[in-house]
């Protein structure tokens, strides 16, 4: 499977800022979310991103992107009808091609040398499908996320077959529909915020739209729920975590996780310390 192409969305009402927000990178370099974001795409060894923006945007978002501006195209969102919406304002861009996807309010942060979209790809490319990056997520969690019924591969490690998607689930319908075997007891299977999706995917989003009722807004999750029945889907446990900087101390939760897997942890573990000694009314 060829992948050279990525769409990020980040028309949110309340996220189109978000990615222009500044973090300090593992080697104590500051950037912008942003580039981060797109640091963390071209590792994966695609060539050209398209950003989906509110009207006005891509100015702020060019200047945000560093070395990497050269690669973009953007794509307004002029009168959104929701996440799948979005996607589908990149179909020309993406033109009938395999594509890698992530949300702009998410931060990810890899355990290993290799990024969590290179990870992604890498597994997308070898099964020739959709693969949706997944985070074991605690059942008090999964109100906020996507989360993925299915069953475990046969001898591949961290890969599942996708049977079902569900939207923010409530703990008693996971419980009746979305349970994994080999999972621990509460923990279920969530969307990371990546996806490595074929074209199908659009020829879906664009029958829930043409379904929805006027003005309805459409969702990812649904079109996902669809494609496990037409075709090969599979979820993947990314070697990484996941940080919703839309969040409160999203920010800094992500940076934390940045930087206690950088250049700098032990100094940021010393200032910790002093920081919970002097708030427990102790001296440095």
């Amino acid at each position: 499977m060829k992948i050279t192409k990525a769409v990020i969305t980040a028309a949110g009402e309340y996220h189109s800022n978000l990615p222009l927000q500044s973090v300090v990178d593992r080697h104590g370099k500051p950037l912008t979310a942003l580039r981060c974001t797109l640091d963390e795409i071209v590792a994966a060894g695609i060539e050209e991103i398209a950003i989906i923006v509110r009207p006005g945007q891509s100015d702020p978002y060019l200047s945000a992107a560093g070395p990497h501006a050269s690669r973009l195209v953007f794509f307004e969102q002029g009168h959104p009808r929701g996440y799948g919406d979005a996607i589908l304002r990149a179909r020309d861009f993406i033109n009938n091609e395999a594509f890698l996807h992530l949300v702009s309010d998410h931060l990810y942060v890899s355990r290993t040398d290799v990024s969590c979209a290179a990870q992604l790809c890498q597994v997308a490319r070898q099964n020739g499908c959709s693969v949706s990056a997944i985070q074991p997520t605690r059942e008090n969690e999964i109100v906020y996320f996507g989360t993925v019924g299915g069953s475990p591969v046969a001898q591949q490690d961290r890969l599942y077959n996708v049977s079902t998607v569900v939207e923010k689930p409530t703990p008693t319908v996971a419980e009746q529909e979305l349970v994994v075997a080999g999972q621990r007891a509460g923990y279920y299977l969530c969307l990371f915020g990546m996806h490595v999706l074929t074209p199908t995917i659009l020829t879906l989003l664009q029958q829930q739209l043409d379904q929805a009722a006027d003005g309805e807004s459409i969702d990812l999750s649904s079109s996902l729920a669809q494609l496990a029945q037409r075709e090969q889907y599979l979820a993947f446990e990314v070697d990484g975590s996941r940080h919703n900087i839309s969040y409160k101390y999203g920010l800094l939760l992500a940076q934390l996780a940045i930087t206690l897997g950088g250049d700098d942890r032990d100094l940021i573990l010393t200032e910790l310390v002093s920081l919970l000694a002097e708030s427990n009314g102790r001296p440095r």
